[in-house]
């Protein structure tokens, strides 16, 4: 009997857990969504096409001080003529406020090396060694491939009329061949070819900073308007000559850049080198005008 009814009640507690609701498995927790990380801006490389006019290269300087003062430093720096001399000179390390001291304290006898005209045999009244030497002091003569900033001059083959852009070797005797204005400059020889100014080809080298891997291009057009002042002694009829040539030119090779800087210099001659600091201010404020345009397109072009 007592065994019968113990067989009951565990019959009866078996019957009672089969009736019961299970026990739900615990539930997964929620997954937690994450917020997406900010895209970082794009690294964009920032190229200085530098565009030659003797003295009113100074203008250069101030470009680049503006631009340095808004935190804004090229990593990349081409110069025709006047300007490759300031673009070797920057690309070397030295700043905005370097380059103007280094300008201010210049002698024009100190790039001046007055050839002997002989009748049928003189190509230039200058020789062009004493810039050569200059530049190379003022790089402390370490080679183009070496400079703390990627550099390149550009000149004109005498033999072909094609551009060349020197990135390699002598710094000084680059940018003296860029700078070889023809009857002032005698033209530079480097192994078997001659070489003679680089406006001839290319007044600001906008499309040979693009090739040396510029993202963002800011050229300075330091060229004078041919109706901006009258041509008085043979040097500034020349370098009319060469604004003229230089024009069309400028037309195509400017649209590929994406800032121009053109600063005020309408009253500056090309030999005006008691000017210089009125040529920089000019640069400065150039670039001053032009600062909301380049830092809007710079964030634009980093956030594409």
């Amino acid at each position: 009997m007592f065994t019968k009814r113990r067989t009951l009640i565990a019959l009866a507690v078996l019957l009672a857990g089969c009736g019961s609701n299970p026990t739900p498995p615990a539930a997964k927790p929620a997954a937690v969504l994450q917020p997406a990380a900010a895209a970082l801006p794009k690294k964009i490389r920032i190229g200085l096409a530098l565009g030659g006019g003797a003295a009113r290269g100074f203008a250069h300087i101030g470009v680049i001080k503006a631009l340095e003062a808004q935190g804004i430093y090229p990593e990349i720096v081409v110069g025709t003529s006047a300007g490759s001399v300031v673009g070797a000179m920057y690309a070397a390390g030295n700043d905005g406020f370097a380059l103007q001291k280094t300008a201010m304290e210049m002698d024009e006898a100190e790039i001046s090396d007055w050839a002997m005209p002989l009748f049928g045999k003189s190509s230039g009244v200058l020789k062009g060694e004493a810039l050569q030497n200059y530049v190379n002091k003022a790089v402390k003569n370490v080679p183009i491939e070496k400079l703390k900033i990627p550099f390149g001059a550009v000149a004109t083959d005498l033999n072909n009329g094609q551009p060349i852009l020197f990135r390699r070797g002598n710094t000084g005797q680059a940018v003296r061949a860029s700078s070889s204005v023809p009857s002032v400059f005698q033209p530079v020889r480097i192994g078997d070819r001659s070489y003679v100014d680089g406006g001839l080809v290319a007044p600001v080298p906008v499309r040979f900073v693009r090739e040396m891997g510029a993202d963002f291009i800011i050229a300075v057009n330091i060229s004078s308007q041919t109706d901006a002042q009258a041509a008085v002694s043979s040097l500034e009829v020349l370098m009319q000559t060469f604004a003229i040539m230089g024009q069309r030119l400028n037309h195509y090779e400017l649209k590929d850049a994406d800032i121009v800087i053109s600063p005020a210099l309408a009253k500056m001659g090309s030999n005006d080198f008691a000017g210089r600091n009125r040529a920089i201010m000019a640069g400065e404020q150039a670039a001053a005008a032009m600062m909301p345009q380049i830092k809007a397109k710079l964030k634009a072009r980093q956030q594409s």
